[in-house]
């Protein structure tokens, strides 16, 4: 029987983020990361759809990561692998944090408009921009709604440093983005692989922020790669 893989969604996403790259025969559980206004919360939900087993594995991917790596704090010794994608380990620098708080009153006016267009070319590879693509990613925000998005936002601003803690993964651990990502660039990723004991990375050629739905195949590939590493990191 396969360990469940616990997979968690970023901002303004759902399962739709994950559906087509869960590896080939795995006990996926996908997290509803949209009910909590605290990264720790959120992660305590999220063991919930493991607390039948003694043993997982997790992804995350954007703010799934840093819910990822505050499930690693709270039930690392249950974690086989960790796959930490298109994220960072870093906490919001106060211009992020001034950006969360101008969208929170945005939408506090009545102004919640989801991901528009207007935002697309920060989450997606130029090249897909017209594509039907776009528009799933648009409807996914219109999904977890304006209350999610300001729990979410809520959660993240106060979300802690990870770096301190990265030495300490002993598991089998992907860090891996689309090598066109402006939101967590590259840079963030080679940082936390370089803190993190036998890290393997991973860039997704002529993807941006939401690999997951720009190269699922390649994605899946390098998912299940990942969860064929024996467990001893």
């Amino acid at each position: 029987m396969a360990i469940p893989l616990l997979l968690l969604p970023g901002l303004l996403c759902d399962a739709r983020l994950w559906r087509d790259c869960i590896p080939a025969g795995a006990d996926a559980r996908i997290a509803d990361l949209t009910q909590d206004e605290s990264v720790a919360a959120m992660a305590r939900r999220a063991l919930g759809l493991v607390a039948d087993v003694p043993y997982f594995a997790v992804a995350g991917l954007s703010m799934g990561g840093y819910v990822a790596l505050e499930v690693w704090r709270q039930a690392g010794a249950r974690v086989t692998h960790l796959a930490l994608l298109d994220t960072s380990a870093r906490p919001d620098t106060p211009e992020q944090t001034q950006r969360r708080l101008d969208l929170i009153a945005l939408a506090g006016r009545g102004a919640f408009k989801g991901v528009t267009p207007r935002l697309l070319p920060m989450l997606l590879h130029p090249t897909r921009l017209e594509s039907p693509l776009a528009g799933e990613v648009m409807a996914m925000a219109e999904r977890v709604g304006v209350e999610g998005f300001l729990r979410q936002q809520r959660a993240i601003m106060a979300r802690p440093d990870s770096r301190p803690g990265l030495p300490g993964i002993g598991v089998p651990t992907l860090v891996a983005c689309g090598d066109a990502d402006l939101l967590t660039p590259p840079a963030l990723h080679d940082e936390m692989a370089a803190l993190i004991p036998g890290a393997r990375q991973a860039r997704f050629a002529g993807c941006g922020h939401l690999p997951t739905m720009e190269a699922p195949e390649v994605v899946r590939a390098t998912l299940e790669d990942w969860l064929s590493l024996p467990r001893s990191a």
